[in-house]
């Protein structure tokens, strides 16, 4: 008998981007996974904001990052995100999952990092003008090489 193989599910497709959204880069950074951790968020080079926590991990960060952006700023937003962790909850909706069953993961497993989990999902649900893609970390991206800068720089603070 041949050996099992899992058949490869197609990409998801990109979430819809609000009409008139404006991109904001979000990255996180961990000094040790756990470690002092940074955050930050830039719509440009002028517009940004970050900050950090200890002890942190790299997801939290990530998730801070994403965070601290959706509650820093109005109106149609495109977060970019190099964490497939982050854009994926929203792009594939596990957050639906976690919520069905109580903040629990398909693993049956307490979702991690639920006190940020939270409130993002809610503000993102209430905002509902709010989508995630995803851009490849350290590809010379200016913008996301700006705010990994800026992450790096917090776990600093």
């Amino acid at each position: 008998m041949p050996p099992r193989t899992r058949a490869k599910r197609p990409p998801r497709p990109a979430m819809p981007v609000p009409e008139g959204a404006r991109e904001v880069f979000t990255d996180g950074a961990c000094s040790g996974n756990p470690g002092p951790g940074g955050w930050a968020w830039a719509v440009d080079t002028s517009v940004y904001a970050s900050g950090h926590e200890s002890p942190s991990t790299n997801q939290r960060m990530e998730i801070r990052a994403a965070l601290e952006a959706v509650r820093s700023l109005d109106g149609p937003l495109l977060v970019v995100s190099d964490s497939t962790y982050v854009v994926h909850c929203f792009r594939d909706l596990w957050w639906q999952g976690w919520l069905d069953r109580d903040w629990v993961s398909s693993a049956r497993k307490p979702v991690a990092n639920r006190d940020l989990w939270e409130p993002l999902v809610g503000l993102v649900q209430d905002r509902g003008d709010v989508a995630f893609a995803w851009v490849k970390g350290h590809s010379g991206h200016v913008m996301n090489d700006f705010v990994d800068r800026l992450a790096v720089a917090a776990t600093r603070a």
